[in-house]
């Protein structure tokens, strides 16, 4: 662990974060961390804690810390979109040569249903872009 810390800390949770200044340069040689905003990711909505004005220091470190964290967002669902292209493709191969008559009566008609919503979804954006185009 390096010795240095960060001036803020950043506690992610669903939508958005806890903003806390770090400090360490008090007489007990404690790191104490002082909640000073919440962050909403969606809608870019920063709300000061305790009464407090947010610096321009305190501001323009939640604004880089949303930036990277959109970008880290956005990237981490484009990952799990192709991960369930693997993970379909690896659910076809079970079907054709692993499953059982049970298994397959089991999760058969919730994999159709999904499928079906998933096509009908993806052929209608698609339909949509290329009326679009033209």
């Amino acid at each position: 662990m390096s010795s240095a810390l960060p001036e803020y800390y950043f506690r992610v949770r669903d939508n958005g974060a806890l903003v806390f200044r770090i400090d360490t340069g008090n007489r007990h040689r404690r790191i104490e961390m002082e909640q000073i905003a919440v962050v909403n990711v969606r809608n870019g909505e920063v709300k000061p804690q305790g009464g407090r004005a947010l610096t321009p220091a305190d501001r323009a470190e939640i604004d880089r810390w949303v930036a990277e964290r959109r970008l880290l967002l956005e990237a981490r669902e484009v990952d799990d979109i192709l991960r369930t292209v693997d993970h379909l493709n690896q659910t076809a191969q079970w079907a054709q040569s692993r499953a059982s008559a049970e298994e397959l009566d089991l999760v058969g008609d919730a994999l159709l249903l999904a499928m079906h919503d998933l096509r009908t979804v993806l052929v209608r954006k698609k339909a949509d872009r290329l009326l679009k185009d033209e």
